[in-house]
């Protein structure tokens, strides 16, 4: 059996959250120095039939920012040649949405192949989703550059 424990990192980008009427966490910024690959696991719990909203997710990538090593850059969205598995909403950035009406529980998982040192994370809701949904959000960092990871 192949050791792949200590070739990987996980980030919890979201801790399980209760996404609901305008209640969503602040994006997040993580960085995958060190790292060649990366995959986005996205664990959704059921979604009400009574939540008429829309939950999205937008994946943003950037490169270190010119003046400051080490932080990002400019964002600008992820788009379908950086991405396995889903095609982005087009002009949006979107990779993932827990449309209208009940939704079952899932686990979505987005490889990232873009070139990209930083990836950003922005959850939103729109609508009316008074029940709300469970959300959490992983990052699988691949192909480390120094191994074993653990």
């Amino acid at each position: 059996m192949k050791d792949l424990y200590s070739n990987i990192d996980t980030v919890q980008v979201v801790a399980p959250v209760n996404v609901l009427d305008a209640t969503v966490p602040e994006a997040v910024e993580e960085d995958l120095a060190g790292f060649n690959s990366a995959v986005i696991e996205i664990s959704n719990g059921a979604k009400a039939s009574g939540d008429t909203g829309t939950i999205t997710l937008k994946v943003e990538h950037a490169d270190d920012g010119a003046a400051t090593p080490g932080v990002a850059g400019s964002y600008d969205e992820v788009e379908a040649v950086d991405l396995q598995g889903v095609t982005p909403t087009a002009g949006t950035g979107i990779v993932f949405t827990l449309a209208a009406g009940a939704q079952a529980a899932a686990i979505t998982k987005i490889g990232y192949i873009g070139g990209k040192r930083w990836l950003k994370f922005t959850l939103a809701e729109a609508d009316s989703n008074a029940t709300g949904t469970i959300i959490g959000i992983n990052l699988i960092k691949g192909h480390p550059l120094d191994a074993p990871t653990s």
